[in-house]
């Protein structure tokens, strides 16, 4: 069955000579050093950058003692990449004269491209085409620039990048957002979290960011991904991104803004109208190696938990502390954060009450007391050495102690850490700078130090979130054969398929749908016996209907023939009432279905493509919005897990003494509606089957209406 593509190294530009330059020239060179042709020189070489620094402008003979040029052409080689900091209208000349003298990166700073009206959109279409002629990769226009500080490099212009306070580390950050990203790299290092690498992407007019996220997820320096994104472009390249992800094994802890005023597309199905943009950001991050940060708290906390390495193999977890009320607040944590606290063994049971003091709690989790301050927190030590070694559990939290035993204890703790295999989170309890240098050596060693209770179960359950993600990837089977081989379609040149019309589209790849006939108006009264046994549905067939219940187009629980003859005139009376020009192709005299309702049905994305939408159905469907996403294809068992998301899903394993429902089958009906939008995405817009109906266990599923727009 087709897959999103994997990636491989190969598959990508290669842009170490972009990170790593040898040389780099600054286009719009300014002798003012505050100007933004000035900035980057003084950067480049009062920062520790080793390569060459060419300053390129023909009004001045050399800049900041360096000579200069007078255009890219006379630069001497190797360089690797130019740093444009021209007006607008010049930036196309330039780029031509950067692939001409070849240099292969340019990072431009200009403004005035798409992001200001039609104007500059064909200025930015203008450098894209001179870009791809002369094989030049282009970071921005209107960007901050890049910056590698593992190699000296601050490519780029802003107060930020001239801190002397940035940290480098194994954290890479791309950013749509210039100013505010370069601003994350300066409060991550403020609280120990190094960011060697951060690039603002700007309008992203060559080099994306899922191109550069790839590129840096490659590179042995970078173990932590962060990614501050407004929107990407192709959702299929980005599943396989966190798919890579997964497989080497490095988070992707990803901000994701503008959620909250993604506008409202003109949708015609139930399908549509849950599929918003973020439902769909969500779906893709859920699937790969991608983690949700949502401030920068919260990306500080997990990178620090991400970054000494270390993954539970579960969720089980023991919190130690030494105050009742910080234990019982971080349970509360834990279970909002999908963190367990099993009861641990009886011999650590035993072993904990042989340590600690009679008034003290050894159940999970640990309260040792404020006892610890009497024997410099040796037994507190002890206490979190007993409990790392539970078989029960793969995780522990501690609270620190504070005051002047704090070195000594550190000393103990990152002992008692590098002893385990396991991750050690630590709650810290005070300021930042009181104990500072004893924080500083923990972290150092691989323990990281966290604010608020609350806040360090939730990078504990980040830390489990990610690695069930990369198990369940590791041991997942490979996909099952397809259910059905591709049909070939009869499909109108657009428009939208009648219910009876869509049902046969279902059938052709084998989603059960109820009985029905399709009958002219004169052949429903000529009726002598209904067509199926009674209760029975009527509704009109008409592609122009889409919703035949707001146009009181169907009857439901027909107990008679005179009774169906009758509705049938109804029907389509209102029918005309409600639309006069509607095309109506007939009657549909349909069987009576039952079971669960659930809506199902699928959307063409612009940027995801093909997508399947689960969501409980009936009058639930809009009120609790209970709906799921999955990319098309899959098979079977990825249904399952689709079913399995849903928060109604024990509904469909049995609740409270009902019987289970035909999960196999819905599953199946799922994966059979993925191969169909997938196999004709080209033509396909939008599928809604609503209802559709799972009986108990072993009965099967039916589609009770439906409805297919298909592409113009």
């Amino acid at each position: 069955m087709d897959q999103p593509p994997s990636l491989s190294p190969t598959a990508r530009t290669d842009f170490t000579r972009l990170f790593e330059p040898r040389g780099i020239a600054v286009i719009g060179a300014s002798q003012d050093l505050t100007r933004i042709g000035g900035q980057p020189l003084r950067l480049l070489t009062e920062y520790g950058y080793q390569g060459k620094v060419y300053p390129v402008n023909p009004k001045y003979p050399e800049i900041k003692g360096l000579p200069c040029y007078p255009n890219a052409g006379a630069v001497p080689q190797p360089c690797d990449l130019a740093i444009v900091a021209l007006s607008a209208q010049h930036v196309v000349s330039a780029i031509e004269d950067i692939g001409k003298a070849g240099i292969p990166f340019a990072v431009v700073f200009s403004a005035g491209f798409s992001e200001v009206g039609e104007a500059g959109r064909k200025l930015q279409a203008a450098l894209v085409a001179a870009a791809r002629k002369h094989k030049v990769r282009v970071i921005g226009p209107n960007c901050l620039g890049a910056m590698n500080l593992n190699a000296g490099v601050r490519a780029g212009f802003g107060g930020t990048m001239a801190l002397n306070t940035l940290k480098p580390g194994p954290v890479a950050l791309v950013t749509q957002s210039g100013g505010f990203g370069f601003g994350i790299a300066a409060i991550s290092s403020y609280y120990n979290v190094g960011m060697s690498h951060v690039v603002s992407t700007g309008n992203e007019a060559d080099v994306g960011a899922l191109e550069l996220m790839e590129a840096y997820l490659e590179r042995d320096d970078v173990r932590i991904l962060v990614a501050f994104l407004e929107g990407i472009q192709d959702g299929r390249r980005m599943l396989a991104l966190g798919q890579r992800a997964l497989e080497l094994g490095k988070p992707i802890l990803t901000w994701k803004v503008g959620n909250s005023t993604v506008g409202k597309q003109a949708m015609t199905s139930h399908t549509a109208r849950m599929t918003s943009g973020y439902e769909l950001y969500k779906a893709a991050f859920r699937e790969g190696g991608f983690i949700e940060v949502h401030d920068n708290d919260d990306l500080v906390d997990l990178a620090k938990a991400f970054l000494p390495g270390r993954l539970p193999k579960s969720r089980k977890a023991v919190f130690v502390t030494l105050s009742g009320g910080s234990g019982v607040l971080m349970a509360d944590h834990a279970e909002l954060n999908g963190v367990e606290l099993p009861a641990l063994a009886d011999d650590t049971v035993k072993k904990l009450k042989e340590i600690m003091v009679d008034f003290a709690s050894a159940a999970n989790p640990i309260d040792a007391t404020a006892n610890g301050y009497n024997d410099n927190f040796a037994s507190y030590s002890e206490v979190i050495r007993t409990a790392l070694a539970d078989p029960n559990i793969d995780a522990l939290i501690t609270r620190s102690p504070r005051g002047k035993a704090m070195p000594s204890w550190s000393k103990r703790l990152v002992d008692i850490v590098k002893a385990s295999d396991k991750p050690v989170l630590l709650n810290w309890p005070t300021s930042p700078d009181d104990n500072g240098e004893s924080m500083q050596f923990l972290e150092e060693n691989g323990v990281p130090c966290i604010f608020a209770p609350g806040r360090t179960v939730h990078a504990l359950g980040a830390l489990a979130e990610f690695a069930e993600k990369k198990r369940r990837f590791e041991q997942a089977p490979p996909p099952a054969a397809r259910a059905v081989a591709r049909q070939n379609l009869e499909l109108p040149a657009n428009g939208t398929l009648g219910e009876y019309a869509a049902k046969r589209v279902l059938s052709r790849y084998g989603i059960p749908v109820v009985g029905e006939q399709l009958l002219a108006p004169e052949a429903v009264e000529k009726l002598t016996t209904a067509p199926f046994p009674f209760p029975l549905v009527v509704k009109i067939e008409s592609a122009d209907l889409p919703h035949k219940t707001e146009a009181g187009a169907v009857k439901l629980g027909m107990a008679s023939l005179d009774q169906l003859k009758a509705a049938a005139r109804e029907v389509l009376a209102n029918a005309k009432r409600y639309k006069p020009d509607a095309r109506i192709d007939g009657v549909i005299v349909q069987q009576m279905a039952s079971g669960q309702e659930v809506i199902v049905g699928a959307v063409n994305d612009p940027y995801f493509g093909p997508v399947v939408t689960l969501g409980l159905g009936g009058i639930l469907t809009e009120l609790l919005h209970d709906v799921t996403h999955r990319f098309a294809p899959f098979d079977a068992r990825v249904a399952k897990s689709m079913i399995d998301d849903l928060k109604s899903a024990p509904l469909f394993h049995g609740y409270r003494g009902r019987p289970p429902l035909d999960v196999e089958a819905l599953a199946d009906a799922l994966a059979r509606l993925s191969l169909l939008v997938a196999d004709h995405a080209d033509r396909i817009a939008e599928i809604d089957i609503n209802p559709l109906f799972v009986g108990p266990a072993g009965t099967g599923v039916a589609a009770a209406d439906a409805l297919i727009v298909v592409k113009p």
